[in-house]
């Protein structure tokens, strides 16, 4: 009985309710003419996997893994849906949750989609993850965190987000609101999880201009996705060009949206890559 208490007092430490706090101080973003937009997409209860979309009010959701003492390392995630919604639980609140369980913050950053008329293509969502990256770093001392542990991780149009803050954090996007945006927005590591939108033709896309500053990646995709593989493998080869540190899983079946790999075959082991990797960048003791 007594392992059993310990088992749940890791556990409960562990899945401590989350903190959702605004992105932006109030006022400095326009709102969508309509509500934000929630699709459950799951018939079972136990499980949810939302869709949001007309997301105007960007927050970042922050889950708290149970304490050490230590100052944690963190990731910003970043969920996709095309650039028109966000698969928030799947993508998102899940992944948090196991990133918890490896001692890690999970920040589950809700950026505003989809563009709308006279909207920069993806100016909107960089902004809002550069933004948080700088709100993460003013936190650090508050929340246990080690500021030069802070990552950002996403699937799909988030693998995109990932990879655009990645080469994408000088200078900012939009004019400084307060002392958050002194701050670095550099990520310290990146994740990418079946990526999207990383080409164009049979290059890298214009805006991921890999450099030596381009943070440390770990890249996952699988060769039936639709998406294209090469999303993956040009990415991976600029990075490797220029030095970067990165490490590629390519899986020969698992297609996309697979998250965690809960449905199984070999692509559900990246999340166990991922660990891996995380301790041989020190990111994780």
């Amino acid at each position: 009985m007594k392992s059993l208490l310990v088992i749940f007092s890791f556990a409960a430490a562990a899945y401590a309710a989350p903190v959702e706090l605004p992105v932006w101080p109030a006022g400095k973003v326009p709102k969508f003419d309509q509500p934000e937009k929630v699709t459950e997409r799951s018939k079972d209860p136990a499980k949810p996997n939302r869709s949001i979309t007309q997301v105007s009010e960007p927050t970042i959701m922050v889950y708290q893994p149970a304490s050490t003492g230590a100052p944690a390392a963190a990731v910003v995630i970043c969920p996709g849906g095309g650039y028109n919604g966000l698969a928030i639980d799947k993508e998102g609140h899940a992944v948090a949750r196991w990133l918890n369980e490896l001692g890690v913050a999970g920040i589950v950053l809700k950026y505003r989609v989809p563009k709308r008329p006279g909207d920069e293509k993806h100016l909107l969502p960089l902004q809002d993850a550069q933004r948080a990256l700088g709100v993460v770093r003013a936190h650090a001392k508050e929340w246990n965190l080690d500021p030069q542990r802070i990552g950002i991780m996403g699937f799909s149009a988030g693998g995109h987000l990932t990879a655009n803050l990645s080469n994408n954090f000088e200078p900012r996007a939009y004019e400084p609101v307060d002392d958050a945006d002194r701050l670095s927005c550099r990520p310290d590591f990146a994740i990418l999880i079946y990526p999207a939108y990383l080409t164009s033709g049979s290059s890298l896309a214009p805006e991921l201009k890999v450099t030596t500053n381009t943070p440390p990646s770990f890249l996952v995709q699988t060769e039936d996705d639709k998406i294209r593989v090469e999303n993956v493998l040009f990415y991976y080869l600029a990075l490797k060009n220029v030095k970067v540190p990165a490490e590629l899983h390519v899986y020969a079946a698992g297609g996309h949206g697979y998250g965690l790999g809960v449905n199984g075959g070999a692509v559900a082991t990246w999340p166990q890559r991922a660990e891996t990797w995380l301790h041989s960048q020190k990111i994780l003791p």
